[in-house]
């Protein structure tokens, strides 16, 4: 089946290309246009992506180690189908990394920047987002605090963790934000604008206990979520 629209055939002219291969089969699988036990062959995703077979063999790499596929002898790489329980366990995990990247972030992130996004979350929470447009906004902002939280725990080897696991994190985001348009469900969006404010003002404070609950409250729903949609895939 070919990619989707939304994963683009053309070589990224910009980032890492083998980034781009992970991100799309990621795509492909939680839209269930790749199922358990479909064969990822390298050729097609060469011709697919318009990449060479390197980055192809590194993204399959990084697949089998974020559980997305299987390398099996004589099969080369097999889809991973995710459960709901799978779900709830990779939730658990972002929960436990993202609340202790927090305690460390707080303080620390330039206020210039929390000003910023407490702007734009308090404005996406008050109307609603419709459209590509405004889930891209509200994407980009989603992104930015996380990688703010990410960036300045202060912990090396957590900041790594988070970056492997980003991509998995962020596709589930995506596929959600993507079935809640779908539906026109544009009050979730607009909930984790307001989910997203009460984690950027509890940092502006410097309130690492709030920040924390709310962030893991955020995951949390966000979870719910991300269940739905694997679901409606498998």
């Amino acid at each position: 089946m070919p990619l989707p629209s939304s994963a683009s055939t053309r070589s990224p002219l910009h980032g890492d290309r083998r980034d781009h291969v992970v991100q799309a089969v990621i795509a492909r699988v939680i839209s269930g246009d790749l199922a358990g036990g479909d064969r990822l062959v390298t050729q097609d995703l060469v011709n697919e992506l318009n990449v060479s077979a390197t980055p192809v063999r590194e993204a399959l790499a990084v697949l089998a180690g974020l559980g997305v596929v299987d390398l099996l002898p004589n099969r080369g790489a097999v889809i991973h189908q995710f459960t709901r329980r799978e779900i709830r366990d990779i939730s658990r995990v972002r929960r436990a990394l993202e609340c202790e990247a927090i305690r460390g972030a707080c303080g620390r992130i330039p206020p210039s920047q929390l000003r910023h996004l407490e702007a734009e979350f308090e404005r996406l929470s008050q109307s609603p987002i419709k459209g590509q447009r405004g889930i891209n906004k509200a994407r980009t902002l989603d992104t930015q605090l996380h990688d703010a939280i990410r960036q300045n725990c202060a912990n090396a080897f957590l900041i790594r963790e988070l970056e492997r696991l980003g991509h998995l994190f962020r596709s589930f985001r995506d596929a959600s934000w993507n079935d809640a348009s779908s539906r026109n469900d544009s009050d979730r969006l607009a909930e984790e604008a307001a989910e997203h404010l009460l984690i950027v003002q509890s940092l502006r404070r410097k309130d690492s206990k709030a920040a924390v609950r709310h962030l893991s409250r955020h995951i949390a729903a966000s979870s719910r979520y991300w269940s739905r949609v694997v679901e409606q895939g498998g």
